[in-house]
């Protein structure tokens, strides 16, 4: 069986949960849970959210894990070797390349909205906020956006930032990187919550978020809560499977996926009680998606005590979580190159960055000089889109998915069973049995009628 191990191993379990669980933690975390939360019947909202993560998410993030690990190599690679061990189709190398390819568009124009909160760091600290109605606040962000040298020179910072960690290896760049980022993550998080319980309408934010209102869970609010799990552990872009193959084999995945998905899921809920006290508060629309973090909250920091620093401390909480994101993505190519090449990791690194900056400098034109180039707009569907919109369209809802479901195919019909319990380390009992139900039939119609309501 070709399986040895060319990479570097995580230097603890503990350090592994810490990258997993920033690999997760994004900036949809943030923002995007705690709003799908309120407006898709809020605890009822979490209740399915929940149900759906423990499962289709957690099965499918085992498999993702279970895969990386059997294979001990980057995506493609492990694809390769893993179908040839199990007598399946050297076809399955392309998904190993669909990974790869999400996880150099995907922060291609990711990078550039982290440039954003990048820039935003500076705005909040200089106290431009204070003071600030709704007109100005749009114009501050318009501003920006309207800047060319300004989107592409943000967007190559968060770019080089990803870099300087990546290119230091698994234990010495990744592994250092997360012991202190999530940390500080966390505490700038409770900071937040502690000063929004203090100052905000705590218990309107609690109503907002938690209170059952069942007449609102619908097909639609299932369908929303099924992709969100999906995106919220980060499965589907190869990282997992990266960080599957530096994994020792004495760490368990099942305890593994179980502490990810609930650290994960309070990351996401704290957020919410960080955010949305604060919104109502001072009378703001908490249903303003990206607009809520960049409109709609400074004028909230502007109004507040201390603003000027809660509102430095937010912005530097969303580049925390949008860095502990991009490092996972960027390490799924270098992963695959320091394979193929004899060049140095710091090079491959840098060669990566690189890359990833130039295909996102169309994004960041699409906010301006190329504001009015739609490339699809024979589609009706695509008639609006941008570079930008397109590029995310693309990653979000044809490549991931597809990602996704090929990986509950390969995990539930392709590898062995002997092959996925060595892995999780189970007998053939009722876990194993479950589990193997859930990836074959569960998670593939789940994530199959994701796709199909996507494309319509």
């Amino acid at each position: 069986m070709e399986q040895t191990a060319i990479h570097e191993t995580w230097s603890s379990t503990r350090v592994f949960i810490l990258a997993a669980v920033g690999s997760a933690v994004g900036l949809g975390n943030i923002w995007r849970f705690p709003y799908l939360a309120g407006e898709n019947g809020g605890g009822a909202f979490v209740l399915v959210y929940i149900f759906a993560v423990a499962m289709v998410a957690m099965p499918m993030l085992a498999a993702e894990l279970l895969i990386g690990r059997r294979g001990r190599r980057s995506p493609i690679n492990t694809m390769r070797i893993l179908a040839s061990n199990e007598g399946a189709s050297p076809a399955w190398r392309f998904h190993g390349w669909l990974m790869v390819l999400i996880a150099v568009i995907g922060p291609s124009f990711f990078s550039v909205i982290s440039g954003w909160c990048l820039a935003y760091i500076p705005i909040a600290a200089s106290g431009t906020f204070t003071g600030v109605g709704g007109a100005r606040s749009a114009e501050i962000l318009q501003e920006l956006m309207d800047s060319p040298g300004r989107m592409i020179a943000w967007h190559g910072v968060f770019m080089a930032l990803t870099v300087l960690i990546v290119a230091g290896g698994v234990n010495r760049g990744l592994a250092r990187a997360v012991r202190l980022l999530m940390p500080t993550l966390f505490v700038v998080l409770v900071c937040l919550v502690v000063y929004a319980a203090v100052i905000g309408d705590v218990v309107a934010g609690l109503r907002f978020m938690f209170t059952p209102d069942f007449s609102k869970i619908d097909a639609n609010a299932v369908l929303t809560a099924l992709g969100q799990s999906f995106l919220s552990v980060s499965i589907g872009v190869g990282v997992m499977m990266t960080y599957g193959a530096y994994l020792p084999g004495t760490a368990s995945i099942p305890r593994g996926i179980v502490v990810i998905a609930c650290v994960d899921t309070l990351v996401a809920l704290t957020a919410g009680l960080a955010i949305f006290p604060i919104v109502f508060e001072y009378g703001l629309a908490p249903d303003e998606g990206p607009g809520l973090i960049f409109v709609t909250l400074p004028i909230a920091f502007g109004q507040m005590p201390g603003g000027t620093l809660v509102g430095t401390l937010f912005f530097v909480l969303l580049i925390l979580a949008a860095l502990t994101s991009s490092i996972g993505l960027l390490e799924v190519v270098v992963s695959w190159l320091t394979e193929e090449t004899q060049v140095s990791r710091r090079t491959l690194a840098i060669t990566a960055g690189i890359v990833t900056w130039v295909v996102g400098i169309a994004s960041a034109l699409s906010f301006n000089v190329w504001s009015d180039v739609t490339p699809l707009s024979m589609f009706p569907l695509f008639e609006h889109e941008t570079l930008f919109g397109l590029v995310e369209y693309l990653t979000a809802n044809i490549m991931t998915p597809t990602s996704v479901l090929l990986i509950a195919i390969f995990g539930g019909w392709i590898l062995s069973s002997n092959s996925s319990r060595e892995e999780l380390a189970l007998s053939d009992g009722f876990g194993f049995r479950a589990w193997r139900f859930l990836i074959r039939y569960v998670a593939p119609l789940a994530v199959a009628t994701i796709f199909i309501i996507n494309l319509a």
